[in-house]
C-alpha cells in the first residue's frame, strides 16, 4: 500500500493520476442524465475506466478514479455522501492491478477460459469492495438503503467491466507495454509488502467483501439483529443497523488493504 503514496513523487504517475481522473469524469458526465436512483447514482459505462487504467496506471487509477469520481458528482448533486464515493473509487482503482499481479503474472487480456475465471474474480472482488463502501456510507447517512444501493453499484461496476473492459485492454495494453508506459516500468522503486504479508491482506480483502455484501443486505432488509445494534435498528432505512453491523467488516477490510 505504501506505493499509493510514494508515487506522488514520480511525475509520470500524476500525469496518469490526471489521465485517469479526467477520462472518468468525461464519461461520467454526460449519463447523469440516465439515474437509476436520482441524485445518487445512475447508469455508468464509464465503470469501465477505472479498471483499465488500474492494469494500466496501477497506483494512480486509484487516486484518479477518486478524483475523477468527485468531478463527476459536482454535475449530479454534490453531497456528504460523495466522500464514500471518493473512497469506493479509490478502492475500485486500487485492487484490479493489486490483487492481479499477487495471482498471476500474465498479461490482464482474458483469452482462455481460466483467464476470463481470474478476470472475473477480480472484478468482482474490486466491485464488491467499492459498493460495500459505498452502500455503507449512503445507508448510514439515512439517504438509501443498503439492500438497494449496494447491488446496484456492484452489478453496475461488475456489469461495464466484464464487458467493456477486457475489448478495451485487448487494444490498449499491448500498446502501453511497447510503449513501457505501464506502471511496472514508470514506477521502478516499488514498496511491496512480502508476499506471505500482501496474500494475507488479500485474504482479508475477499472475506471482508463477501461477508459485508451478504451482511449488509441481511441487516438491509431486517433479517438479521445483530446484539450490538439494538432490536429496533432496522426501522425506516436501517441506518443504525447497517451503519454499526457492518464495522467490523470495514474495519477488516481496511487491514486488508493496509497490508496489500
Amino acid at each position: 500500500m505504501r506505493e499509493l503514496f510514494g508515487m506522488w513523487r514520480n511525475t509520470r504517475m500524476v500525469v496518469f493520476t490526471a489521465m485517469t481522473a479526467s477520462l472518468y469524469a468525461a464519461i461520467l458526465i454526460p449519463f447523469k442524465v440516465l439515474p437509476i436512483i436520482p441524485g445518487v447514482t445512475e447508469l455508468r459505462p464509464a465503470n469501465a475506466v477505472p479498471v483499465v487504467c488500474s492494469f494500466l496506471f496501477g497506483p494512480a487509477a486509484a487516486w484518479g478514479a477518486a478524483i475523477g469520481n468527485i468531478i463527476g458528482d459536482f454535475f449530479g448533486g454534490f453531497g456528504p455522501g460523495d466522500l464514500f464515493g471518493f473512497w469506493g473509487n479509490f478502492l475500485y482503482g486500487f485492487l484490479p492491478y493489486r490483487l492481479w499481479e499477487l495471482l498471476t503474472d500474465r498479461p490482464p487480456i482474458p483469452r482462455r477460459w481460466s483467464g476470463w475465471v481470474l478476470f472475473g474474480v477480480v472484478v468482482a472482488v474490486a466491485s464488491g469492495a467499492c459498493a460495500l463502501v459505498i452502500g455503507w456510507g449512503l445507508n448510514l447517512l439515512g439517504f438509501v438503503p443498503f439492500r438497494v444501493l449496494g447491488n446496484i453499484v456492484w452489478l453496475n461496476n461488475l456489469l461495464a467491466s466484464l464487458l467493456l473492459a477486457p475489448l478495451l485492454l485487448a487494444v490498449l495494453y499491448p500498446r502501453a507495454e511497447r510503449g513501457r508506459l505501464v506502471y511496472r516500468y514508470v514506477l521502478v522503486e516499488r514498496q511491496k509488502p512480502p508476499a506471505p504479508v500482501a496474500w494475507l491482506g488479500a485474504v482479508l480483502v475477499v472475506v471482508a467483501v463477501i461477508a459485508g455484501m451478504w451482511l449488509g443486505n441481511a441487516l438491509s432488509a431486517g433479517a438479521l439483529v445483530l446484539p450490538w445494534t439494538g432490536p429496533d435498528a432496522a426501522a425506516g432505512t436501517g441506518a443504525r443497523a447497517v451503519g454499526l453491523g457492518l464495522l467490523p467488516v470495514l474495519l477488516l477490510l481496511a487491514i486488508g488493504i493496509a497490508l496489500l
